[in-house]
C-alpha cells in the first residue's frame, strides 16, 4: 500500500495501487479523481490514511493546476500546487499518476512539506519554490531531506521540440534532456542542488508509474486512477 523513503523521519508514505475496493480501470487502491465512484475512494483514502495510523479530518489537500504556488498547509483544499507546514497534527498530501510527488522534512525545526512535479512546475522550480516557503516557516537548508517518489521515467516521457527549448532556454543541464525526452527526476534534482540543498539529502526512489504496481494517466491514456505522495507533522 505505501512505499516509504528511508531519509525521512515522520510518517510517509508513496502510495500504491494495491490494497483499496475500487475496480476496472481504478483498481484497487484509488485515492482521487472524479471518473471512479466517490464512495469507493472514500473507503480508499480511509484505508491508506489507518495504515498511517492517521485522520482524515487532519487532511490537507489541493486543487492541483501544475503551477508554482505554494500554500501554507490547512485542513481540506486549496488551489496551489505544494504544501507547506510549521504545525502539528496536519497531514500534506498531494495526488499523482505520472508526475512526481516530493516530501521534504526539515526534522530539526520541524517544518515539511509536499509538492507535485509535472514538467510545468519542475521547469518553473516548484522545488525551489517550496525550499522557500519552508525557509520562511523557521526551516534551514542544511536540514531539509527531500524524497522523490515514483514517476514517469525519461524513455516514457517524449515531449514536443518545444517543451525540449523551454528547458534548455531555463538553462537545465544536458542530463535533464535526452533528444526529445526529459528526465524529470534529473531536473528536480538540479532545482534543488540550485536552491542549495545538498546532494546527499536527496533521495529518489526510481520507479516509473507504468509499472503495474502505479497508476499512470499517460500509459492509460486518460482513465486512472490518482495515488498519493503524503507526510505528517503528527
Amino acid at each position: 500500500m505505501w512505499l516509504k523513503a528511508p531519509n525521512i523521519r515522520a510518517v510517509h508514505g508513496f502510495s500504491t495501487r494495491n490494497g483499496g475496493v475500487s475496480s476496472g480501470a481504478f483498481a484497487s487502491l484509488n485515492l482521487g479523481g472524479s471518473d471512479d465512484l466517490p464512495e469507493q475512494i472514500a473507503i480508499n483514502r480511509q484505508r491508506a490514511l489507518t495504515d498511517l495510523n492517521l485522520r482524515e479530518q487532519q487532511l490537507c489537500l489541493l486543487r492541483q493546476v501544475h503551477g508554482t504556488k505554494v500554500c501554507t498547509a490547512r485542513p481540506g483544499f486549496q488551489e496551489g500546487d505544494a504544501l507547506v507546514s510549521g504545525e502539528k497534527d496536519l497531514v500534506l498530501a498531494v495526488s499523482i499518476a505520472d508526475c512526481y510527488p516530493l516530501l521534504f522534512e526539515d526534522a530539526v525545526n520541524g517544518v515539511i512539506a509536499a509538492a507535485h512535479a509535472g514538467w510545468r512546475g519542475t521547469l518553473g522550480g516548484i522545488a525551489a519554490a517550496t525550499i522557500e516557503q519552508m525557509c520562511q516557516q523557521g526551516a534551514e537548508r542544511k536540514n531539509i531531506q527531500i524524497a522523490i517518489g515514483q514517476g514517469i521515467s525519461p524513455n516514457r516521457f517524449e515531449v514536443g521540440p518545444e517543451v525540449s527549448q523551454a528547458f534548455r532556454e531555463a538553462g537545465f543541464p544536458s542530463n535533464c534532456l535526452i533528444e526529445n525526452r526529459i528526465d524529470l527526476i534529473a531536473c528536480n534534482k538540479h532545482v534543488l542542488l540550485q536552491a542549495d540543498i545538498a546532494g546527499k539529502n536527496i533521495w529518489t526512489m526510481q520507479r516509473c508509474t507504468f509499472e503495474n504496481d502505479f497508476f499512470s494517466y499517460r500509459r492509460d491514456r486518460g482513465i486512472t486512477g490518482r495515488m498519493w505522495g503524503l507526510i505528517s507533522s503528527i
